[in-house]
């Protein structure tokens, strides 16, 4: 039915699964695009009372996929080759384009019923994006949360960080593209709970179930007027805001250096040599960020 996730539904729940393992899962626009299309296919369905979305692989999503591919989506099913439309050359084209991708990324808090994120591995940069959008998060403890991009990339295209972490940890995290462990995720509120791998599946499978006893329209109730308490905080205007500002971040200097870098390098000479500079990446949530000459941080 797909081919960038896996869409099943059993026992009152619909797992959808990331599956670019082979690319840890980078999100493309097609990912997205259907993404958006099975989580409206499990609001839809009334045997479904809450969704699982999870990574196939070593990770939940390192990110977006940078090298572009999976990018032919049309936008309509009139498009035509013939026709001359949008690129990403204006500044307006380039909010558009963000805006377009947020859209389907924006069906997780949308949707009436309530998607647990079941993240292991790597949840990294648009990883975030989509994590973060969804109504809990349990994560493995040794999994790694970060927005490395904000480095030099750009700006958050979402930006659920305020709202979960508050405007200090939000500030740390995505000021420096730092990264946290999900133990840490968990002491600083960026997710619900952290257990051990082994732990993980069953954590997760186990309040789906607890959910699957609620009548769904229940569950929507009860989500949705969490998420408009949410919205009267400014949540959903934000995410509308965080594309246009990206924009005004692929417009620094430093993107602009990134981007000249990864024609004249490569991408991957690019990321390390960005990334280098901040050693091991990691912040400390708690005790004192003690670091070797390489920028490692000092077991304690």
């Amino acid at each position: 039915m797909f081919e960038n996730i896996i869409y099943e539904v059993k026992d009152g729940r619909a797992r959808i699964t990331l599956n670019r393992p082979d690319k840890l899962n980078a999100i493309s626009l097609e990912l997205q695009a259907e993404l958006s299309e099975a989580m409206w296919e499990a609001d839809n369905d009334r045997s479904v009372h809450c969704v699982i979305l999870k990574g196939a692989g070593r990770a939940f999503s390192a990110g977006y996929d940078l090298t572009g591919s999976g990018g032919n989506v049309p936008v309509s099913r009139v498009q035509d080759s013939d026709n001359a439309y949008r690129g990403g050359r204006s500044i307006d084209d380039d909010a558009w384009q963000l805006e377009r991708g947020q859209r389907y990324r924006m069906a997780i808090f949308d949707m009436h019923k309530p998607v647990i994120a079941q993240v292991h591995g790597y949840c990294l940069a648009g990883g975030t994006d989509i994590a973060l959008l969804c109504d809990m998060i349990i994560a493995a403890d040794n999994a790694t949360f970060g927005f490395p991009p904000a480095r030099d990339l750009g700006a958050l295209p979402n930006n659920m960080w305020l709202y979960n972490v508050g405007p200090q940890w939000a500030k740390r995290l995505t000021l420096t593209g730092d990264t946290v462990t999900g133990a840490e995720a968990q002491a600083i509120g960026l997710v619900l709970k952290a257990v051990p791998e082994e732990n993980l599946e069953q954590e997760v499978e186990s309040l789906a179930s607890r959910m699957s006893h609620i009548d769904p329209d229940l569950l929507s109730a009860n989500k949705r007027i969490i998420n408009t308490g949410l919205e009267l905080m400014g949540a959903r205007t934000l995410q509308r805001m965080a594309a246009e500002n990206d924009v005004r971040g692929h417009n620094t200097r430093a993107a602009n250096e990134f981007r000249n870098s990864v024609k004249e390098n490569g991408l991957k000479a690019t990321l390390t040599a960005r990334d280098d500079k901040f050693g091991d990446g990691r912040a400390r949530v708690h005790g004192p960020e003690l670091r070797d000459d390489e920028g490692k941080l000092l077991d304690l």
